[in-house]
């Protein structure tokens, strides 16, 4: 690995009254190390405040402001509390290696200077004040993201908000009451599958493309005509442009609003492809639309709806499997029959309290 260049070398201020001594550290210390020098603490102190070294070695005794007060100093101002100081003394009394530690140095190097020890003590310390740095910095990174986070997930709910709002007018309570389902049945599907290796992303959004409707459809009791299907069918689109609106007005992208998207566009999606809007097959599907299009069948099946009777768990469950690799991801399907107990008490959970009961039936005959 090849050297730092000179303006890459780690600065080492040497404060000393007596130039011979500075000279030898200078000698010392320039193949390694930017050098600057003071003869005065208080010039020391001025040119360490305007450019901060990586350290400072400084003489105890000296004219006028001596290495302890100048120490102290140092210690005090924000601007060079983190620099390393290690005294230069001919002072070899304990009382005075303890004045040393207590004013803030971290080490001593006693004089007449040893080069190889002088050399090992400085840059031990040169070390330690790298991994203090790194640490400080990460710190203010992680600091940073994580208000850079909190504001994306602020523009995010913004977003939700907006989308939700621009389609209010016709939001119905049943419509309302299935995306609190879906969106816990979507969270236990991901965290079924958050350890099977096909599966690397964990779910949880909202389907809300089908309060965009128009009430004379969505509410529509009984089958609906070749037209209203095709206008029921855009539910998927009017979600997915509604998402991207909102994201529009925000000034923002993200997973969770990638993810509604998806969902929102493609959940009618089939994994043999006869699904709409795309006629998307197999893994062509997004995995969030995929979850989705269970949860979605799942608690259309077991809701009574002004068009259609409630079915019970037990059927729905059973249809649903019946439709493995051909309306469902095998794989998905095999998480939800290993959690249909969950999915029970999540219906359970959210039901509507102030709705009458429907009346279960059973499932029609297959073909």
């Amino acid at each position: 690995m090849s050297a730092p260049s000179p303006d890459q070398r780690p600065t080492v201020l040497v404060v000393d009254d007596v130039p011979e001594n500075i000279a030898a550290m200078v000698a010392l210390l320039q193949d390694q190390y930017r050098v600057k020098v003071a003869t005065r603490a208080a010039t020391a102190l001025q040119r360490a405040r305007e450019a901060p070294p990586d350290l400072i070695l400084l003489d105890v005794s000296m004219p006028g402001m001596d290495g302890y007060e100048a120490c102290r100093q140092l210690k005090a101002d924000p601007r060079t509390a983190s620099v390393p100081v290690i005294f230069l003394t001919a002072r070899a009394e304990a009382h005075d290696e303890a004045l040393g530690f207590e004013v803030g140095a971290v080490d001593y190097i006693m004089k007449p200077v040893n080069a190889p020890v002088a050399r090992a003590r400085i840059a031990s310390q040169l070390t330690l004040k790298q991994a203090h740095d790194f640490l400080r910095d990460r710190s203010a990174w992680l600091e940073a993201e994580v208000q850079r986070r909190t504001r994306e997930i602020t523009l995010i709910e913004d977003a939700t908000i907006i989308a939700l709002a621009a389609l209010a007018e016709t939001r119905d309570n049943e419509t309302g009451n299935h995306i609190r389902c879906t969106q816990h049945y979507v969270s236990a599907l991901a965290r079924k599958l958050q350890h099977d290796p096909h599966f690397a992303a964990q779910l949880d959004d909202n389907d809300i493309g089908k309060v965009g409707i128009p009430d004379r459809i969505l509410l529509k009791p009984g089958k609906l005509t070749a037209e209203e299907f095709e206008v029921m069918k855009t539910h998927t689109t009017l979600g997915r442009d509604a998402i991207a609106d909102a994201e529009a007005q925000c000034g923002t992208t993200s997973s969770f609003l990638r993810y509604a998207r998806e969902i929102a566009h493609h959940h009618h999606e089939k994994w043999d492809g006869s699904g709409y809007p795309d006629g998307l097959a197999g893994d062509a599907i997004p995995l969030s639309a995929r979850l989705m299009a269970v949860a979605d069948v799942y608690d259309a099946l077991i809701s009574r709806r002004v068009y259609k009777a409630a079915f019970t768990h037990e059927d729905a469950v059973r249809i649903i499997a019946e439709g493995r690799g051909r309306h469902f991801d095998p794989r998905v399907i095999d998480a939800f029959l290993a959690i249909t107990g969950e999915f029970h008490a999540i219906a359970l959970q959210y039901a509507d309290p102030a709705a009458p009961a429907a009346e279960p039936v059973p499932a029609p005959a297959q073909s």
